[in-house]
């Protein structure tokens, strides 16, 4: 793996260049401040009436139409949500400059078909491997997020040295810049979101915050139990590995987790991770996230109504009215 740091990164191709950002939603808004903060010249492309322009006044950067804010921009930055790709493209597809350079943080909207850019452009991407407010206090602090760069296509022979660049101004390779594909970037992602963090493991605190409370333990207990200790956990994984985890826990906890480990996650599960990135490969995913935008987002809509509703929500808001 090479893992190119501030120190071998070229700043020339964007300096004094106009960079555009489209969106200023969570990664939107942290990369165009970092930007800022570096002295480079930004307009943040939005549409009339965007709720999102208050916030751009209020942070003192400049915004525009998205097809005016392309204009002569050397670097176009997608920062929209994956389902509304297709329409932000649609908005500045003939504003783009000839051989100019259209960006963005997730593989999905071009590796699954949402858009097809001009031939004549460059096709990059740089993905912070984190949330947007958490690239922007990274950045303030003087340190830096970790991110992927890829180059889809490259017209101009400079793809590679712009995306890094931008990788540089935004801070991330003062971490570092990790070379990858928008197919790799975008299906591990996809697959991580369902399979791993985001899907499976709240669906797992729920399960064992039910098991308890069915069991007649107090819902407090449970709580603490089953859903506080996760940030330990992260915690001690992000500063040793999970090897360096176990040999920090005691020797109840760690026999807990060697025996206990193994009965949660089998080959049975491990068979439903297989299927879930084939479904993710296949584009099946794809095709249902853009099936919810265009229903309104009848199935994220319950779940959200429905997670609010939740006794273990109720239970968080209840000791948080203790601290």
């Amino acid at each position: 793996m090479q893992l190119l740091r501030d120190p071998d990164i070229d700043p020339a191709p964007l300096e004094g260049r106009k960079i555009a950002i489209i969106g200023y939603g969570n990664q939107g808004r942290a990369q165009a401040l970092n930007l800022h903060d570096g002295g480079f010249e930004v307009v943040i492309g939005l549409r009339e009436n965007s709720p999102s322009i208050e916030k751009v006044e209020a942070d003192g950067l400049r915004h525009a139409a998205p097809d005016a804010a392309v204009d002569g921009a050397a670097l176009s930055m997608m920062l929209v949500p994956d389902e509304v790709m297709t329409s932000a493209y649609g908005m500045i597809a003939s504003a783009l400059p000839q051989g100019s350079a259209l960006g963005f943080s997730h593989g999905l909207a071009v590796h699954f078909g949402f858009i097809d850019p001009r031939d004549d452009l460059d096709v990059v991407m740089l993905a912070p491997k984190g949330p947007g407010t958490a690239l922007r206090s990274l950045y303030r602090e003087g340190k830096g997020m970790p991110g992927l760069w890829a180059v889809e296509r490259d017209v101009t022979g400079k793809a590679a040295a712009i995306v890094q660049a931008y990788g540089k101004a935004i801070g991330c390779a003062r971490s570092g810049l990790i070379a990858s594909t928008f197919a790799e970037e975008c299906e591990a992602d996809l697959f991580n979101e369902q399979a791993v963090v985001w899907g499976a493991v709240p669906a797992i605190l729920e399960a064992g915050f039910e098991t308890l409370v069915e069991a007649g333990y107090s819902e407090e207990l449970a709580y603490f139990e089953c859903v506080s200790e996760l940030k330990l956990l992260a915690d001690l994984i992000e500063a040793r590995g999970i090897a360096g985890m176990r040999e920090a826990i005691s020797n109840t906890a760690e026999l807990g987790a060697v025996l206990g480990g193994p009965r949660m996650v089998g080959e049975e599960e491990k068979a439903k991770m297989r299927a879930i990135l084939a479904d993710v490969r296949a584009g099946k995913f794809a095709e249902q996230l853009k099936g919810e935008e265009a229903e309104g987002y009848p199935l994220l809509r319950s779940a959200r109504k429905e997670a609010r509703s939740a006794k273990i929500e109720a239970v968080r808001q209840a000791l948080d009215r203790l601290k």
